[in-house]
Order: C-alpha cells, then sequence, then structure tokens
C-alpha cells in the first residue's frame, strides 16, 4: 500500500508539473502575442494611412494634437487665481492642514546686506554624497569644500549610524584645515521633506532618495547631529540654521542683489519661497517684531493635488501620474520639472506614430519603452537653429530612427516646444503670484536647477509670460542663484550670527 501511495503521488506530481510548463508556456505565447500586435497595430494603421497626407496635412494634424499643452492667457489667469487662493489655505491656521500648497514658515527673517563677514561651515545633505563647506565673506566669496559619501549600509542603518558619519566627516574637514580652535557657525542644507519648527529645529517627516535610517523621522535632524557632535567631543561647531535648497537659492543671490525676494527651483523637481509679510502668516505664534517678515517655504509642487488643476491637466499628465511611485502627488511638479517633460514628450510622439503622423507610422522598440526619451533631448532638440536639425537627426538615431525626415524632426521639434513651453508657462504663473503678493515695485527672482540652467528658451519664456501676468507697475529680473544649498547655508547662519550679535 506504500509503495502504491508513493506512485500516486509522483503521478500528481508530474501531472502538476506539466500543468505549470504548459501555463508558463502559454503565459509566454500570450505577452508574445500581446506585444507583437501592439505594435503591429501601432503601425499598420499608421502606415496605411501615411500615402494619403501629405506633408501639410500631416503638420497640420500634429498641431491640433499638440494643442491641448497650449495654454491660452485665460487658462493661466485661472492658474493664477487658483495658486493664489491655495498660498491663503496654507498660510491661514484652520485650512492648513488639509491644504495642498502647504506654505511652512521658515523662520529665516532676514536677508544678506552684502556686509557679511568672517568664516562660516555649510553641510548639503541631499543624496548618496554630502558636502562639507568652509566659506569665507569679505569683499568677495572664497570656497573651500569636500565631498563624502553615504555608504548604502549607513543609508539603511540607524540614525545615530548617520548622524556619527556627518560628525565624523565634519571633524575631519576641519582638522586639515587647522579649525580646531574656532566655534564656527554652521548652515545645513537638509533636502528631505520636514516641519520646519524653528530657525535651528526642524523635523523629518520622511525620508526619501533611498535613505531609510531607523530612528529619524519625526526627530529633530539639528538635536541628533549636535548630539553625534558631541558624543565625539573634539570639534566645536555652532548650528545656526536648517534650510532646504529653495531657501539657500533665495539667500545666495540676495547677498548680491538687495531686492531679491524669490527663491525659485526648476530642476529634477520645483519649488518655490518668497518673503511674505508676517501679518498674512496665520501660523506665526511667535512675537510679530522687527522685521515683520518670513520667508513661506510653498512646497509648491503639491499645486494641484486637490483637483483644482484638472482643467489644465491632459491623459498624458493622468497617464503620467498612474504610472509614477506617487500618485496624486506633486500635480503641479510633474507637469513642470526635468523628472516628468520628457516623458510627456515621448508619450506625445508615440500618439503621433499611432495615428501615422510620425517615421511613416512605425514606431522603434525604444521609443515605445518608458522613461527611453530623456528630458536633455528637449533642450538639446531646441538649441538647434531653425532649419537645422544636427542635435535633432542625433537623437532620433539613438532612438532607432535612421531616416527621420525634414519633416519628422520638425514635428518632433514642435512637440518638445509645446511641452517646454507649457512648462515655463505654469511656472511663470506660480512666480507672477509670488510677484503679486510680495507687491514691491522692483523684485528680483532666484532661479536655480536644470532645466532652468541648461533649457536654451526657458527663461526667455519665463520673462514672457510673467509680463503678461504680474500686475502693472511691478518690474522684476530672473537672477541665476549660484550654489544655493552650500553658499546658501554657509549665507543664512552668517545672518543668524549678525542679527544675534545686534541683540
Amino acid at each position: 500500500m506504500e509503495l502504491v501511495a508513493a506512485a500516486d503521488s509522483d503521478e500528481r506530481g508530474l501531472s502538476l508539473l506539466k500543468v505549470v510548463n504548459v501555463l508558463q508556456k502559454v503565459v509566454v505565447f500570450v505577452h508574445t502575442f500581446t506585444v507583437d500586435k501592439l505594435r503591429s497595430q501601432l503601425t499598420r494603421t499608421a502606415s496605411e494611412e501615411m500615402p494619403h497626407m501629405s506633408e501639410d496635412i500631416i503638420e497640420a494634424k500634429v498641431r491640433e494634437i499638440c494643442q491641448e499643452l497650449v495654454l491660452s492667457p485665460e487658462v493661466l489667469k485661472e492658474v493664477c487665481d487658483c495658486l493664489q487662493e491655495e498660498i491663503n489655505k496654507g498660510l491661514a491656521k484652520d485650512s492648513h492642514p488639509e491644504a495642498t500648497v502647504k506654505c511652512f514658515p521658515t523662520y529665516v527673517r532676514e536677508l544678506p546686506n552684502g556686509k557679511e563677514e568672517g568664516r562660516f561651515l555649510a553641510l548639503d545633505l541631499g543624496g548618496t554624497n554630502f558636502r562639507v563647506l568652509l566659506i569665507e565673506f569679505s569683499s568677495k566669496c572664497r570656497m573651500d569644500s569636500k565631498i563624502y559619501a553615504v555608504p548604502q549600509p549607513i543609508m539603511v542603518g540607524p540614525g545615530d549610524g548617520l548622524f556619527d558619519h556627518i560628525a565624523e566627516c565634519l571633524a575631519s574637514f576641519i582638522k586639515e584645515r587647522n579649525l580646531g580652535n574656532e566655534l564656527l557657525p554652521l548652515g545645513f542644507t537638509f533636502s528631505f521633506p520636514c516641519k520646519q519648527e524653528g530657525l535651528t529645529k526642524a523635523r523629518l517627516a520622511q525620508w526619501t532618495k533611498g535613505f531609510k535610517c531607523e530612528g529619524v523621522e519625526g526627530r529633530d535632524v539639528v538635536e541628533l547631529l549636535k548630539q553625534a557632535i558631541a558624543r565625539r567631543g573634539d570639534v566645536q561647531i555652532k548650528i545656526c540654521a536648517v534650510l532646504n535648497d529653495t531657501t539657500g537659492t533665495l539667500m545666495s543671490c540676495a547677498w548680491k542683489n538687495r531686492n531679491c525676494r524669490i527663491g525659485l527651483i526648476v530642476g529634477t523637481g520645483t519649488n518655490a519661497c518668497y518673503m511674505e509679510k508676517l501679518e498674512k502668516v496665520e501660523l506665526w505664534d511667535e512675537v510679530i517684531d522687527d522685521p515683520p517678515q518670513v520667508v513661506i517655504n510653498t512646497e509648491w509642487g503639491a499645486f494641484g493635488d486637490n483637483g483644482c488643476l484638472d482643467f489644465v491637466r491632459t491623459e498624458y499628465d493622468n497617464n503620467i501620474d498612474s504610472e509614477s511611485v506617487n500618485p496624486g502627488k506633486q500635480l503641479y511638479e510633474k507637469m513642470i520639472s526635468g523628472m516628468y517633460m520628457g516623458e510627456i514628450a515621448r508619450q506625445v510622439l508615440v500618439r503621433l506614430v499611432s495615428e501615422g503622423l510620425l517615421f511613416g507610422g512605425f514606431a522603434s522598440d525604444i521609443l515605445l519603452e518608458k522613461g527611453s526619451f530623456f528630458t536633455k533631448y528637449i533642450s538639446e532638440i531646441e538649441s538647434d537653429k531653425s532649419g537645422d536639425f544636427n542635435n535633432c537627426r542625433a537623437i532620433l538615431e539613438e532612438l532607432g530612427f535612421n531616416d527621420a525626415t525634414d519633416a519628422d524632426c520638425a514635428n518632433v521639434r514642435h512637440v518638445c516646444e509645446c511641452v517646454s513651453r507649457r512648462a515655463a508657462n505654469l511656472t511663470a504663473a506660480g512666480v507672477s503670484v509670488l510677484l503679486n503678493r510680495i507687491g514691491e515695485e522692483s523684485v528680483t527672482v532666484a532661479v536655480d536647477g536644470s532645466v532652468y540652467r541648461f533649457h536654451p528658451h526657458f527663461h526667455n519664456l519665463m520673462v514672457e509670460q510673467i509680463s503678461q501676468l504680474v500686475k502693472p507697475g511691478i518690474k522684476f529680473d530672473l537672477m541665476l542663484s549660484e550654489d544655493g544649498s552650500g553658499r546658501g547655508a554657509a549665507l543664512v547662519a552668517a545672518v543668524a550670527s549678525r542679527c544675534a550679535a545686534m541683540r
């Protein structure tokens, strides 16, 4: 009986194995068939239509499809009105908890006056590397810095381990430069989501960028750094301020330009800060004394998360959001920033191919891959001179299109222009709201970020649109800010030290 039972068991096992093998083959067949069918459908219908359309008709259809990316003056005005309302919600006590544009007070109330002097340290932590800087302000700014790695085990280990590592690198930096006998003020740029509770107090809301150090979320990161420095006992450091890179961008520019009141980042992500009157900040629980102002960190990337921007969002925006790691979050940022611009353009290009309007209706395997059209391609394609498609052709060859016509290149460029112009116009709408809130006759906007730095027309597109949206009589200037996370952090420390000395 035992032998029979064993034989039955073996037969059942073999039968089950055969079933599994058959199912695996079916899955592979269905997947291959589905992908091949999708590609053939994407190209067959289009290629049949292509011979019946002239280049003029194709160009007109391309422009018609791209029209939903073009924002009219009326739509941009409505965007401005929506952002104004959301900022008011963020600044008000009752509505702040539910507000999407949080508008956190940074507790930075003074801007540089250009007379800052002395030596200051800056610590810039925002990724897998961090910088320590020694910055000396006099008539000029002299800077010495060193980059340190954050090893993977430390990124995911205990929180004390991370801050002990930072303290060790700080101590090494100070000793290498024979600064051990000085009590040096330090500005700490900590580019992770925080709730700021004072100039030197910020609680980590959540880790991002691959960090998962235990025991840090919900705690004051400045206090954790102080404790790590104290455990060593071999260096003297006075932490004067903690800030994010947007505030640093504002401070770095304000050191050179006394009219600077806004800091703007347009890079992988987007954010803005601005100088607000304390009387408009219900969140301010402290005494309203001089100066009656505070820099507000808007966190405006989340603008639209409550649905108020649905009237400008497209099918491409919906697709990108649904496939992102944070669906329903940072919707304004997803229409503007370098993280997403290339993918928006790719989705438009795939649609144009599917309708027989590009490349004879045939899509390359590379173009069909998510993320294959990099945002840098947009800047490079738009850098071509009018009628010249050298960069465009080189990029299309990378994507598997070796025989693109001039008409194809012109239409690809048009898609890129629509995507980047929309991003610039939406950013301009946000800046216009801040300029109108500040209400001063002449305001400089400090700007940093890879999109603003490297796109050949982003600056001019923003200036053109802000001019249409800002109140009459307000003059503005956009100024590239240098090293906000480094020099800006040192300047916050310098201003804090100056104010403390005056008291």
